[in-house]
């Protein structure tokens, strides 16, 4: 019987949250900086080494010594701009005498204008509750990763259960928040987390209120803060301003940064949600983003000049089902219940516009939400409102039974997370479903398959590395180049646009000069498009450091 319970082990290991001696969770990138947590399960030294080139880390952190379960923060320094970087982490459990070192890790530094990159987006993981199942969570997680993106956002009920606000204890509410840890520590090493606030995390403007500090709402941001970085302002974030008592400091609930051609706006419908402070659950118009966060929001939106602007919230006005069915009412859209008295001037004096219509002037691109628990795409004035499926549904139809009769267009059912990719000319949008082995094995599923995809912006067609032949009338040197790439094309073609692709046919950046810096790209076989007035030239190039 021990020698089953020991092979069962083995055969669980990659699922058991238990078997991890570390977990890692990388937050709040800069252009200067990466925050690390780590949390060993048992007493550690540990120090990381990290650099721009793999297997080689010419930079050290100090070395720190934690008792088991004491996550701690602290900041790589030190790093450039549009930059992936690669570390490992060496550490040494109580009682050893050599260091261990870890897999190597990577991460990007935020991207410069021009350049692509992927994020995704997960929401309503709701494990806590078991409407989520941790090993359908774990491979949607696995999925992500495999998706190399720079960032991944969670929209929120992710740590917390608010079912018994008055009653839970702090303990209670470490536990909830420990507990997703081991989870996010098999991505987080190499996937920036972003976390927006949910419903169910409690942390809103009724609960702060009742007995403070020992409350749902000061207890749940102290434990969350405590696990999880997220931003703060600082030159690469703007957000919440805000220092709350009970040691609870900045919340880390809103905030906002560029990376490339986008701006992402986070947003708490939540902490601030009722005018008067009086409800746990506000509705019509006393539901409320609160004036602070909204004026923020607003300054931001419309001062940004970035091509693509993405806001992320749990969901419109907090509580209600669905989008668009909400998104002409109240404070979100400025009509009364009715769908045609106007009232926001009345309810909302000095604001301006409702939150919807600043979107549409400021030229938001995907507003995404959760709460629903379903896959739902809606357009609306020029932007879409996305509907985030759960990542750990194994019924598949959670959402669809309880909220699609809430949306417009576009259900869909099934367990997964959302995966975008921006592009200089577009961006495209992709449900990766995720799906537990036992429901593929009639071939009807697959693991990853896509259940919806839209892409916003120009699609060009798609780049046939096989079929691309060199034009010798364009000069390109050095070849090998290292730092910088200049490109000579002949007189009389006009003004030129340069452009980079992968080998794999995937734009790496464009320009509109000959002379290219090339220090940050990889190594490897790339090719150069020329576009000019009246010809198209390429090259094949080589990049080696």
């Amino acid at each position: 019987m021990k020698l089953f319970g020991k092979l069962l082990l083995l055969l669980l290991f990659p699922y058991l949250s238990f078997a991890q001696k570390y977990s890692i969770i990388l937050g709040r990138p800069t252009d200067k900086t990466m925050t690390l947590s780590v949390l060993f399960d048992q007493n550690a030294e540990y120090f990381v080494e990290y650099g721009t080139q793999s297997g080689v880390y010419p930079t050290k952190t100090s070395v720190y010594a934690d008792n088991a379960s004491v996550p701690r923060e602290f900041d790589l320094e030190g790093l450039t701009k549009n930059t992936r970087y690669f570390y490992r982490m060496r550490y040494r459990l109580k009682g050893a005498t050599n260091y261990t070192s870890t897999p190597e890790y990577n991460f990007m530094t935020p991207r410069d204008p021009g350049n692509g990159f992927t994020f995704t987006v997960e929401a309503d993981e709701h494990l806590y509750d078991k409407k989520g199942v941790d090993n359908l969570y774990r491979i949607c997680l696995e999925n992500q990763l495999k998706d190399k993106p720079d960032f991944m956002l969670s929209l929120g009920d992710t740590f917390g259960d608010d079912h018994n606000p008055t009653t839970i204890t702090s303990l209670e509410l470490k536990t909830l928040h420990a507990n997703y840890r081991p989870f996010l520590g098999n991505i987080a090493h190499s996937v920036p987390f972003y976390f927006g606030m949910g419903n169910h995390e409690g942390e809103n403007n009724f609960y702060i209120k009742q007995v403070p500090p020992n409350n749902l709402t000061v207890q749940a941001t102290l434990w969350r803060k405590y696990y999880y970085p997220n931003p703060s302002p600082n030159s690469f974030y703007s957000g919440n301003q805000e220092i709350e008592d009970y040691g609870v400091g900045n919340p880390e609930n809103y905030y906002a940064w560029t990376w490339g051609d986008a701006l992402f706006v986070v947003l708490d419908a939540y902490r601030y949600q009722s005018v008067d402070g009086s409800s746990d659950k506000p509705k019509s118009w006393d539901w409320t983003l609160g004036k602070k966060q909204y004026d923020w929001m607003r300054n931001t939106i419309e001062g940004s000049k970035a091509k693509y602007k993405f806001v992320f919230a749990h969901h419109i006005r907090g509580q209600d089902r669905g989008a668009l069915t909400n998104a002409k009412l109240y404070e979100w859209g400025g009509y009364d219940g009715d769908g045609k008295t106007y009232s926001f001037d009345k309810n909302r004096p000095g604001w301006g516009k409702p939150i919807h219509q600043v979107f549409k002037d400021s030229g938001v691109t995907i507003f995404f939400q959760g709460h629903d628990h379903l896959f739902a795409k809606e357009d609306l004035d020029g932007m879409v409102y996305q509907e985030v499926p759960m990542p750990s549904d194994s019924t598949y139809e959670i959402g669809m039974l309880a909220n699609a009769d809430a949306y417009t267009a576009n259900q869909k059912g099934g367990a997964g997370h959302i995966r975008v990719q921006v592009n200089p000319d577009n961006v495209k949008v992709d449900f990766v479903r995720a799906y537990l082995p036992a429901d593929t094995k009639t071939g009807g599923r697959q693991n990853q398959e896509i259940g919806f995809s839209y892409t916003l912006g120009t699609v060009k067609e798609p780049v046939v590395l096989a079929t691309w032949t060199e034009d010798k009338e364009l000069q390109i040197h050095p070849n090998p180049a290292n730092e910088q790439l200049f490109i000579q094309i002949p007189p009389g073609l006009g003004k030129a646009n340069f452009q980079l692709y992968s080998m794999a046919g995937q734009l790496v950046l464009t320009s509109n000069q000959p002379d290219i810096s090339v220090k940050k790209i990889p190594d490897g076989l790339y090719l150069i498009v020329v576009e000019t007035e009246n010809k198209i030239l390429k090259q094949k190039i080589v990049i080696k450091h």
